[in-house]
């Protein structure tokens, strides 16, 4: 008896977990669409948008990981993607005025795609962060941390208005807003 539970509990840990992963579900402000990216397996992600009733559309594209934040319009037809670990960039920006900017802080933190899954517009660290307040920008070996009240940083998270705006706080302490 003893032989069979235990042959049992090693197949059952020898069996490959469930590998599909989501990220939260955030809901709409006038609390119409829920958005939530699944992903089932490396690169293979599916972007979901659903009405009370039911799915409203999907876009079978990885547009962020599950640990990226997601925000989604009132009329449910364009989503808003923020990085809050964002990848460093590796560019450095030309011109006389980004002179003294490092090439990591030229890096996309959020963008915003309609339902077709069109890059409608993109932001960068330096749209948020001044090249004075870089320095209060957590970097790490690859990433970067810019936003307060998530992974670890204090502050308010990222959050919807009623007027329909995404409004956060960078880790410098100036608040921004995000328009759909």
């Amino acid at each position: 008896m003893l032989r069979s539970v235990v042959v049992f509990l090693v197949l059952l840990l020898a069996l490959p977990a469930s590998a599909e992963r989501s990220s939260r579900p955030r809901v709409s402000v006038n609390g119409s669409f829920s958005v939530r990216l699944v992903e089932r397996a490396p690169g293979q992600c599916t972007l979901e948008v659903s009405k009370e009733s039911g799915p409203f559309w999907t876009l079978d594209q990885c547009v962020g990981g599950v640990d990226d934040l997601y925000f989604v319009s009132n009329d449910g037809q364009r989503v808003w993607v923020m990085f809050p670990l964002a990848p460093k960039g590796t560019k450095k920006l030309a011109g006389k005025q980004f002179k003294k900017v490092p090439a990591w802080a030229n890096t996309v933190v959020a963008v915003e795609y309609d339902r077709q899954g069109g890059q409608v517009q993109d932001k960068r660290l330096l749209d948020f962060v001044g090249q004075r307040e870089l320095p209060e920008v957590r970097q790490l070996a690859q990433h970067l941390k810019w936003l307060e009240g998530v992974l670890g940083v204090p502050g308010k998270g990222p959050r919807l208005t009623d007027a329909g705006r995404i409004e956060f706080e960078t880790v410098g302490g100036k608040s921004h807003q995000l328009i759909f």
